[in-house]
């Protein structure tokens, strides 16, 4: 049997910021930002809180839910593109936060795909035997990457982190259909030059605002909408399933001009997407997995119902998942 979602819980930072509060500090204006992507609101970590703490508290929520313990957990999965540190990674801080006791644990970076990707390997994992009980982090603190002196792309992004816990699946319940790709031509559209081995960190690249993360905005709208069409088409192939057949769609939520042209070109009724980009921005890796579970605790998601979910991401990463909620 696949692999099903059991539980699943989310996390926002305290602190939530309007496009207001942004007009005092930087160049824009709340009209400029909600004409331009629909976001409104986003949260952001203060100086003080650390990123992997967000999904700790994510994580909890998700095996409550689940009706679990840390103690069931055999393998943990963290995506993530912006650890705690760029060695270890953020995965063994939430694995000591989570008291695992020799658990098996890794960061996964993959773009705003992240949490997608984490979904196929767990599916994975449980349909070999390997692993029994997976639980999937996506968690993002972008605002300490985000240039603030960069109008145009600062406003689009929020912190966030969401999880799901996985195990077998029963009867016709759990990921039904998985599609996952990676184009890696279009690798620069999204990307941070500094920080890596090839460009470590020097009082000249600090100066150079290399490591802050760089964006291609018109190259991600035409590549992300069509690689998010054909991701979900592939999935649903594999599920032998229509779109038809769908009750929800959660696409990635970058911003309100890529899904609504996404949708439009598959041709679902806005009434079946899932959005919440106006609330909380794009919160990367995050941004499905918090859609997800707002969703299913506020009732709109009930089990029985399928479910896409479909994501592009830097790398040039891009992936979907069906699956029949639990």
């Amino acid at each position: 049997m696949g692999a099903s979602i059991t539980g699943t819980g989310s996390f926002l930072p305290a602190q939530r910021v309007s496009n207001k509060d942004l007009e005092r500090s930087i160049d824009t204006s709340d009209e400029w930002i909600v004409q331009r992507t629909g976001i409104r609101f986003r949260h952001l970590l203060t100086k003080d809180e650390i990123p992997s703490d967000m999904g700790v508290q994510a994580a909890h929520r998700a095996l409550s839910a689940a009706k679990r313990s840390p103690a069931d957990v055999d393998l943990l999965l963290v995506a993530t593109n912006f650890p705690d540190m760029i060695c270890p990674g953020s995965a063994p801080f939430i694995a000591e936060a989570l008291e695992l006791d020799s658990t098996p644990f890794l960061d996964l970076k993959a773009g705003c795909t992240g949490f997608v990707y984490g979904l196929v390997v767990a599916d994975g994992m449980i349909r070999s035997g390997v692993s029994k009980c997976v639980l999937v982090v996506g968690m993002e603190a972008l605002s300490r990457v985000a240039d603030w002196e960069d109008r145009r792309t600062c406003v689009l992004f929020g912190d966030g982190a969401g999880a799901a816990v996985l195990v077998a699946g029963e009867h016709d319940r759990g990921i039904l259909g998985t599609a996952w790709y990676g184009d890696a031509e279009k690798k620069m559209l999204l990307h941070m030059p500094g920080g890596g081995v090839r460009i470590p960190a020097t009082p000249e690249s600090v100066k150079s605002r290399q490591h802050y993360l760089k964006m291609e905005g018109s190259g991600v709208f035409r590549s992300a909408v069509p690689m998010m069409e054909k991701a979900t088409h592939e999935a649903l192939r594999a599920a032998d399933l229509a779109l038809t057949d769908v009750d929800w769609v959660i696409p990635h939520q970058a911003n309100n001009r890529i899904i609504d042209s996404l949708t439009r070109r598959l041709g679902v009724p806005p009434e079946r997407v899932i959005v919440n980009v106006d609330q909380v921005a794009n919160t990367s890796t995050a941004s499905i997995p918090i859609a997800f579970d707002q969703a299913v605790r506020d009732g709109r998601i009930v089990p029985g119902d399928i479910v896409v979910m479909t994501a592009f991401g830097a790398g040039v990463t891009y992936g979907a998942v069906v699956l029949r909620v639990s």
